[in-house]
């Protein structure tokens, strides 16, 4: 399995005056990216995952560093998760990762991604939720495809 996270609340771009690839998370943000590391830690820590890779944007680092803090691991970035980028290069890092593996971007890519894995076989097993904090867990046959694609929604949603 991998584990695909929409980065946690960040402040609106419009209301944000800096380099938009330093936008923090909010409070709420911060509150989301703890909920999503304590509920990935058990699984990444059995799988012995020592990485995690992110867009290189802040708000997709900070959303993962509670969960590395969590497993003792390291957040990697990697510009092909960068928001703006094509689906097509987030395809190729899937099939490199090691099970167990999370990644953080955003909410262009995302979509973009899990359509494309849908248009290639894979099954969405749950109703989609792009929402920030939302994570997809993406699970792999014997053969490394990933065949079916499940959307949790963020730790905060009302269910």
């Amino acid at each position: 399995m991998l584990y695909l996270v929409r980065h946690a609340k960040a402040g609106r771009r419009s209301a944000y005056t800096g380099d938009d690839r330093l936008r923090p998370l909010t409070g709420p943000g911060r509150r989301q990216a703890k909920a999503i590391g304590k509920r990935l830690a058990p699984a990444l820590k059995g799988a012995g995952v020592t990485t995690l890779y992110s867009s290189p944007f802040i708000r997709c680092i900070d959303t993962l560093q509670p969960l590395a803090d969590a497993i003792d691991a390291v957040v990697e970035t990697d510009d092909r998760l960068s928001e703006g980028e094509s689906y097509v290069a987030v395809l190729d890092m899937l099939w490199s990762l090691p099970d167990g593996t999370a990644f953080c971007s955003h909410g262009d890519v995302i979509p973009e991604t899990i359509g494309a894995l849908v248009r290639r076989g894979c099954k969405l097993v749950s109703h989609p939720d792009w929402r920030k904090g939302s994570v997809w867990v993406l699970q792999r046959n014997n053969h490394g495809e990933i065949v079916s694609a499940e959307s949790w929604p963020p730790p905060d949603a009302v269910q």
